[in-house]
């Protein structure tokens, strides 16, 4: 579990926010997919030359994109499982 180091605050505290840098991926890859089912409002409101925009663009695409860039913890989480597992 990647730790987060603090001269203040308790081993409880730092354990929570520990875990809750895992939270942050999740939730935008479900905000991704919300928004791409539902749709993220009417893209024509705000610009007319969006009438035939992607709907992989807009606000999908910054969703999976910020997943994306909060996966490192994910990946340290499983990089340090297995090299457990190994030795």
């Amino acid at each position: 579990m990647p730790r987060i180091r603090s001269k203040t605050g308790d081993a409880a505290s730092r354990r929570a926010s520990d875990w809750l840098c895992l939270g942050a991926a999740p939730t935008f890859a479900i905000m991704a997919l919300l928004t791409g089912v539902f749709g993220g409002g009417d893209p024509k409101t705000l610009c007319s030359a969006a009438e035939h925009a992607s709907p992989l663009g807009g606000m999908v695409l910054m969703y999976v994109l910020m997943s994306t860039f909060h996966l490192v913890p994910w990946f340290r989480l499983i990089s340090k499982q297995r090299s457990a597992d190994r030795g």
